[in-house]
């Protein structure tokens, strides 16, 4: 059927449609007829549609014919099952509210249906199968199909000839649209990914995998967003696009029905559903329904494949189809075939729990650097937009800035200091480009300020393109201190040197003389636990911090800082992996007194914080005395005339160079990034005191970087309860990438020294994170009283309780990227009780959204600002952020959307214990989560929560949030929930390199023979200097590392408390803890076995220290293998 198509005629892309209606839970039989007859029925039917000559759409009630089945070729009358519940409403009575609907294509002679049977499987209550047969399409060209939909739907097990061999396609002959994976090419169950640069087609089946169907697999790897249906299909070549819109983004369609005719559209999800309901209210808006469900295209659309065409297809795997994309991009006319030639992969050697040499160190977590680099590459580099609206003003230097908002897209990540490239083409030639970094973004405006301003286009018409500029800096970096740490011994201390590989070599203590009063003036007084910790790590070499949620970290930090500082051993540099963390900490060392100098990159030199007075880039303003002078001079003269010339450039960059320099020299600390702690600014200086807050959030080498400065006293605090590194590439996480070097020290038995007194959230929301995740621990600072704001008059279920779980059933669906989900229910919820907050008087500074997606977290923020009752500019102000955005910050008051509602894909990110310790510890008076507890309850954590709720009286539901009522579902009894502990996996190679170096008395120092077989260096070039470990000498008034046991150490450089303790202490040997295999053969395997077992007990996580721990002052014994 062909005809013409307007833009006017586009606003008309409506469909009729009969027989399945909206196929929200259509299901068709699992026990149908046998083949021969299902054909029967289909070729009658066949022939009753091919003899219509006119067509009709009107709605009709069917009922169904006892025992009747029908076959794959049937067409279907099934009824509309839409649960009110699915959108979160319920009556009175608790009942879901259905209604059923069914649509009939009417013809000129006949009328002719077929009704399914409504027996259903346990596969289809997930809403696989949707049985929508009869439908009539009228599309942009307004087009009216004169026959019912030829619907061959999946062919259960059960049926006929399934068990029957079949004969597979001839894959070297397949059709032009046959499934690019698969081979599957029935016309009905095949789509054309409709970009331009790829135009390959795939069908709607999951083949061997439950990821997705194989076109929805493809559009997420590719980042594809458009579809195109075949020609010959039902639907012929009916364009796929929004009707209000126009946008043809797959993720974002849904579809609603009229309210009165057997009609419907599709609308996208954002922003016409919401704008469209205003316009017309003909439609049922609130019975939109998205096109992908269970991570297939609806059925009705786009049929599933049958059974037998799934027996006669390719059998190809996830790890297949990834190879296959990644092929595309350097072969585009590669195949499936093709991947037989492909190298098969190594896998990656995984991070260990101790390193025989520097050199396998180095071996190992190389590659996972690079694995990563090329991951962050592909990936900065596939975020391409194009046709961009921008507007260009003047910043108060006097440099151009860009300013555009990018597409609701939740893959898109940016932070200020990120560099971007803004392009003009025309004509398929770029006419202009500039680079420049990002200064700000204000409610999801990006500021771009340019490098060059030059024949930049003024015309406000005129799309712009922007790219992603990638830059290997950090990843080079990390690769950097992984070479130094194999070759340069004055990079570190001997004792660190050894601690990081893993050696069990015994406790050193440093010389310093330990101050009465450790509490710093301008900070608060510290806790028995924070004296603890500052005493101890002024005193220890390697000193592990961890900080629970709101225990003090940035005081204690700020606090040993102040006392490295006093102690006259030089410059101490402050770390941390991100530059919030390094901000915060400045600030506080700033409020002492101390020379503080904070350093960062130059791409962030233009990005506004509150330290910008410390920072170094800002100081050097003020430097005016001797040759300072000429630099002041050219910097005024380069602000009004917006240049100099190239000899001044050469003059103004030395001047700032020597200014920078003696500025740095002048500094008591030095607070930068862990990655900037190798900026060439520093490199004439020499750090033996480093501290890196935070410590938990960076990857190993990361916290290398810092320490290969010079260190011969390192702190590390964070807490590893808490979210870990941030890893892009699963296959790099997997090997071991995501483990940051503090949890690896508690794992070799570096017992971290805690700090247990909260002084953040109401004792209420204290509770079950102190219980789960720190054993109970976690003492409260504050009281009820503390945490009561008496004008906030909101009724929560318990009124002494300030925290609720409102519990709604609606379902989770794909965001616009197709990389993440959403759940429209949630967000209406949250904003509705943010509404309510507002009006009871809190600010929107008090309130922070959480969401662990950022396809949520783009919706929320959209539809607050779009459809909230209050003034917009109120739900601008709320911040809505990750769970990762939000660690080490806090708010009043915490909304967290869960968004995950499924039967079968399980809860993803929700079910990782740290970032569900995140989320509950962000608020100070109230938190509120968002989500199915059905659905959650599954997960044991989950499930324990949950209980905590319910007991408490706070697990409820409602139609509203003025209307809640307690939730009456039932639930499993709590479990013990015992936290996760990471398995570090000692290679076959390593441990015969350890069975070789006689280290089976792991808990004994090292003997100088085996470090000079450890010495790697005597591989390396001739022309590279020798270095042997057995001559590394002892630094920074450390006692003898090899000859010198506890019991001989100096009692001066103990209290006398110490000494008491010191003495009382033994050293552990951890062979002991060891167990050993009862059954050794005469082949070694015995041997073998014990040394797997020794693996599996150095891979287990150490619980963390209380208060008897320090009482008893275990800390100041030998570690051992980590067996206190």
């Amino acid at each position: 059927m062909q005809a013409n198509r307007t833009d006017q005629q586009r606003k008309q892309n409506n469909y009729d449609r009969s027989g399945s209606g909206a196929g929200t839970n259509a299901q068709y039989s699992n026990n149908r007829r046998d083949q021969d007859e299902e054909e029967d029925k289909f070729e009658s039917w066949r022939n009753t549609k091919n003899a219509n000559t006119t067509s009709g759409v009107r709605p009709t009630s069917t009922t169904q014919t006892s025992g009747q089945n029908t076959g794959s070729g049937s067409a279907n009358n099934n009824s509309i099952n839409r649960d009110q519940q699915h959108y979160g409403t319920k009556n009175a009575g608790g009942n879901v509210n259905n209604y059923a609907s069914s649509f009939d294509v009417f013809s000129g002679k006949k009328e002719n249906a077929f009704q399914s049977d409504d027996s259903s499987s346990e596969e289809e209550d997930y809403g696989d199968d949707l049985d929508d047969d009869n439908v009539a399409i009228r599309g942009g060209d307004r087009l009216e199909l004169n026959s019912q939909i030829d619907s061959r739907s999946e062919i259960s097990e059960s049926v006929g000839s399934v068990d029957q061999e079949v004969e597979p396609y001839d894959f070297d002959n397949l059709p032009a649209h046959a499934c690019a994976y698969c081979g599957i090419h029935d016309v009905q169950c095949v789509v054309k990914c409709s970009i331009k640069d790829c135009g390959r087609w795939f069908c709607n089946g999951k083949g061997i995998n439950e990821y997705g169907s194989h076109i929805m697999l493809h559009q997420v790897k590719s980042r594809h967003k458009e579809i195109a249906l075949h020609p010959d299909s039902p639907l012929k070549d009916t364009v796929i696009e929004c009707y209000n819109c126009s946008s043809k983004n797959i993720f974002l369609l849904g579809f609603v029905s009229a309210k009165q005719e057997a009609v419907i559209i599709l609308l996208c999800r954002e922003p016409c559903l919401s704008q469209f309901s205003v316009k017309d209210s003909k439609w049922d808006m609130e019975g939109w329904q998205a096109l992908i469900e269970n991570k297939a295209i609806l059925n009705w659309l786009v049929q599933f494949p049958a059974e037998q065409e799934f027996k006669r297809s390719r059998k190809i795997t996830a790890q297949q189809i990834n190879k296959l994309e990644e092929l595309w991009k350097e072969k585009p006319s590669a195949q499936v075939g093709d991947l037989s030639v492909i190298q098969q992969e190594k896998p990656m050697q995984p991070v260990l729990l101790r390193y025989k040499d520097p050199k396998q160190y180095k071996d190992i977590f190389e590659p996972l650097i690079k694995l990563e680099a090329d991951y962050d590459k592909s990936f900065k580099e596939s975020q391409t937009q194009r046709n961009i609206r921008v507007r260009f003003d003047y910043g108060l230097n006097k440099k151009k800035q860009a300013f555009f908002i990018f597409p609701n897209e939740d893959n898109i990540r940016l932070v200020p200091g990120d560099e971007l490239k803004l392009c003009y083409e025309q004509d398929g030639q770029v006419k202009w480009q500039s680079r420049g970094h990002i200064v700000r973004i204000v409610n999801e405006e990006i500021c771009l300020e340019l490098k060059n301003s030059k024949g930049c286009p003024n015309d406000s018409d005129i799309r712009f393109t922007i790219e992603f500029i990638w830059k290997s800096t950090s990843f080079d970096r990390m690769k950097q201190a992984l070479k130094i740490f194999m070759k340069d011994e004055t990079s570190l201390s001997n004792y660190i040197f050894y601690k990081l590989l893993g050696y069990n070599t015994k406790d050193q203590f440093i010389k310093t003389n330990i101050p009465k009063h450790l509490s710093v003036p301008g900070l608060p007084e510290l806790n028995h636990f924070q004296m603890n910790a500052v005493k101890k790590a002024l005193i220890t070499p390697l000193c592990l911090i961890q900080g629970p949620p709101g225990t003090g970290k940035t005081v204690t930090s700020t606090t040993l800082v102040t006392h490295l500082v006093k102690q006259k051993m030089g410059k101490v540099l402050v770390c941390a992996p991100s530059n919030i963390a390094v901000d915060q900490l400045t600030d506080k060392i700033n409020s002492t007194g101390i020379k503080v100098v904070r350093m960062c990159a130059r791409s962030r030199e233009s990005v506004s914080s509150n330290v910008d007075y410390l920072s170094l880039h800002e100081q050097i303003k003020y430097l005016s005395h001797g040759p300072f002078k000429q630099m002041q001079e050219l910097i005024l003269k380069k602000e009004e005339q917006n240049e100099l010339t190239e000899k001044e450039e050469r003059q103004l960059k030395e001047l700032k160079r020597q200014a920078e320099d003696e500025i740095l020299k002048n500094a008591e600390v030095i607070c930068t990034t862990c990655v900037a702690a190798f900026d060439r600014r520093l490199r004439s200086f020499k750090f033996s005191q480093v501290l890196i807050d935070e410590a938990t959030q960076a990857t190993e080498p990361e916290t290398l970087i810092p320490i290969l400065r010079g260190a011969k006293h390192v702190i590390l605090v964070g807490d590893h309860c808490q979210l870990g590194p941030v890893i892009m590439c699963k296959k790099a996480a997997k090997a071991g990438l995501n483990q940051s070097l503090f949890e690896r020290l508690v794992c070799l038995g570096i017992r971290p020294i805690r700090l247990q007194v909260q002084y953040r959230m109401h004792p209420v929301l204290s509770s079950f994170p102190s219980m789960t995740f720190y054993e109970g621990s976690l003492q409260n600072g504050i009281s009820k009283q503390d945490r009561v704001l008496e004008d906030f008059q909101f009724q929560w279920p318990a009124s002494d309780k300030p925290m609720m779980f409102y519990h709604s059933i609606s379902s989770e669906e794909i965001s616009a990227s197709g990389t993440s989900f959403l759940n429209r229910q949630e967000a209406y919820n949250v904003e509705s009780l943010v509404t309510n907050f507002l009006k009871f008087g809190l600010t929107p500074e008090q309130i922070g959204i959480i969401t662990p997606y950022e396809g949520q977290k783009a919706f929320i923020t959209s539809y607050m600002q779009r459809s909230g009752q209050l003034d917009s500019s109120l739900y601008k102000e709320i911040e809505v952020a990750s769970v990762d955005s939000f660690q080490g910050r806090e708010k009043d008051f915490i909304l967290l959307s869960c968004v995950r509602s499924n039967e079968a894909s399980g809860i993803g990110f929700l079910n990782d214990p740290r970032r569900l310790n995140v989320a509950l510890t962000r608020a100070k008076y109230g938190l509120v989560i968002f989500g199915n507890a059905k659905v959650l309850s599954k997960h044991d954590l989950w499930n324990n929560l949950l209980n905590e709720f319910k007991n408490q009286g706070c697990l409820v539901e409602g139609p509203t949030i003025l209307n809640l009522k307690p939730c009456v579902i039932v639930l499993r009894r709590p479990v013990k929930y015992n936290p996760d502990k990471r398995d570090f996996v000692l290679t076959e190679t390593a441990l015969n390199n350890f069975e070789k170096s006689q280290m089976s008395q792991i808990g004994m120092s090292t003997p100088s023979s085996i470090r000079d077989e450890f010495d790697t260096r005597s591989e390396m070039s001739k022309t590279e200097s020798q270095i042997s470990y057995g001559n590394r000498v002892s630094q920074f008034g450390f006692t003898d590392m090899f000859g010198l046991s506890k019991s001989q150490q100096p009692a001066s450089q103990l209290s006398n408390q110490q000494q008491h303790h010191h003495s009382s202490s033994s050293q552990i040997n951890t062979q002991k803890s060891y167990k050993q295999n009862d059954k050794k053969t005469q082949d070694g395997k015995g041997s073998k076995q014990q040394t797997e077992s020794m693996s599996s007990k150095q891979g287990q996580m150490l619980k963390s220290g209380n208060d008897n721990d320090f009482k008893n002052d275990k800390f100041l014994s030998s570690i051992g293998g980590g067996n206190q």
